[in-house]
């Protein structure tokens, strides 16, 4: 099957609002059904009482007593040139690649996909929209000794003729070090059993439940910012009153042009990565400058940026019943905005090539604004960042999507941001910013290291709005 075949088939799943499967009220009226049978709750605890880890006061870093699953470790950050040019954290270190896997098929014509409702420990609103096989490789080994994983088979070893994407992509640069996960949408024509708890949904429905607040999981958001797409034809059918929708539309077609070639836009990346000097070493966690330990966790001698918690976990309707764990947790949601706006006719978006210490490669492109406000009240004024006045004063005209949505839950207790898309003026490029078209970041997307896990996140977003008529909801 061609590319372009591919690209086009999945476009036109994206104009298919209702599923020939489940409908989308049928799914939600489901989902709330569901929640008395499949669910977590947790409770906190000090992180010595944490069963199977091994976290008391003097140690360097908490682990799990199996030596899989996580480490929580202490890093010592050196930004040479940065506003904040030396800092120290917790991370989570995950040596691991797990899998993020939706299984497809077609049926009546239409690409569908295959999405569980899956309970997470740090959920906010209980069960959220996953996708097939959301597994670290801990997991899929059976270190957890619960329930095999369903649906692994398909990504384990998947035909290469059915496979739509696969590519390696990041999680949080901030908070994880160096950990990656293979993003995969693998195509059957097998019958596959339903499980309790899947549906078919086509990525119409999709994009129509991610206007919805904690409903659509990060896992699931990266995975679909993966999947190529192109409109089938030159104009968007019902768009030619709305220009926002006629330039997103064009901004999928690789022939449509860029501000810079793409030839430009890697010597681009290449430098700065080249040019950037961040340092980041292990440090004993027992002695992380700046950060203390108390009943309640380990957290900032300021009470910003993030806490590591313990957590205690039951759970029904989940491959393990029961488990303890450390958890990152923050004050406050994060705010994640992208500035995009038609150059020549087609949509570019404002990306910031943003180093982080987890990266495996220094830097990769992030949204135009990604942060947690609340932290530039003990951060150096120069430390905050471009186009947030702008996009915190936007005309609520010019939003075109404004959702809050979940970090993932496995790790995370109740983290989200709040997605913003801010249609603007064409604006200056500062040195770490280029505006590129929505072609140029599919472009990228299909390669490890390139766009960050906020940046993916956003595109899925900015992909729900091509469809003629998509009206994701925005906050007053």
């Amino acid at each position: 099957m061609s590319q372009k075949n591919t690209e086009h088939r999945v476009f036109s799943s994206a104009l298919a609002r209702e599923g020939a499967r489940t409908g989308t009220a049928r799914f939600l009226a489901e989902r709330r059904e569901l929640q008395s049978r499949v669910w977590t709750r947790t409770t906190r605890v000090p992180l010595a009482e944490l069963n199977g880890w091994h976290c008391p006061p003097e140690a360097d870093a908490f682990r799990h007593e199996s030596g899989g699953f996580f480490r929580i470790e202490g890093l010592s950050v050196h930004a040479q040139d940065s506003a904040v040019p030396q800092w120290h954290q917790p991370i989570i270190n995950q040596p691991e690649v797990g899998i993020l896997g939706i299984l497809a098929k077609e049926f009546d014509g239409t690409l569908h996909f295959l999405m569980q409702l899956k309970a997470e420990p740090g959920n906010v609103g209980g069960l959220q929209i996953s996708p097939t096989v959301q597994a670290t490789r801990s997991n899929y080994l059976g270190l957890h000794r619960g329930r095999p994983v369903p649906y692994l088979e398909h990504f384990r070893d998947p035909d290469p003729a059915g496979v739509l994407v696969d590519v390696r992509q990041s999680e949080q640069g901030a908070w994880f070090l160096r950990k990656r996960n293979r993003n995969m949408v693998v195509e059957t024509t097998e019958d596959v059993p339903v499980l309790d708890g899947f549906h078919w949904l086509t990525l119409g429905q999709l994009h129509t439940l991610l206007a919805m607040d904690d409903l659509v999981n990060m896992d699931t958001r990266t995975v679909l910012a993966c999947l190529p797409r192109r409109a089938p034809g030159a104009a968007a059918p019902g768009a030619a009153d709305d220009a926002f929708t006629a330039a997103l539309w064009r901004s999928l077609d690789p022939a449509s042009g860029a501000l810079h070639g793409m030839r430009s836009v890697l010597g681009w990346i290449t430098d700065v990565r080249s040019r950037t000097l961040l340092r980041a070493e292990r440090a004993p966690l027992s002695h992380l400058p700046g950060w203390t330990r108390d009943e309640d966790g380990l957290r900032h001698r300021t009470g910003r940026f993030f806490d590591i918690v313990g957590v205690r976990v039951e759970a029904a309707g989940r491959e393990v019943g029961a488990w303890d764990q450390p958890m990152l947790a923050v004050r406050g949601t994060g705010l994640l905005a992208l500035l995009v706006t038609p150059i020549d006719g087609v949509l570019h978006a404002l990306m910031h090539l943003r180093a982080e210490p987890g990266l495996v490669d220094v830097a990769e492109l992030a949204p135009t604004v990604q942060c947690h406000v609340d932290n530039y009240e003990v951060l150096p004024a120069a430390a905050r960042p471009a186009f947030l006045d702008l996009v915190l004063n936007a005309d609520p005209a010019a939003v075109r999507f404004d959702t809050r949505l979940s970090d993932e839950g496995g790790r995370f207790d109740r983290v989200g941001n709040r997605h913003l898309i801010v249609e603007t003026g064409r604006l200056p490029e500062p040195p770490e910013h280029r505006w590129l078209p929505v072609h140029q970041l599919g472009a990228l997307v299909d390669h490890s290291n390139y766009l960050n896990v906020q940046a993916r996140s956003l595109l899925a977003c900015l992909h729900a709005l091509a469809a003629p008529g998509a009206t994701p909801p925005h906050r007053p």
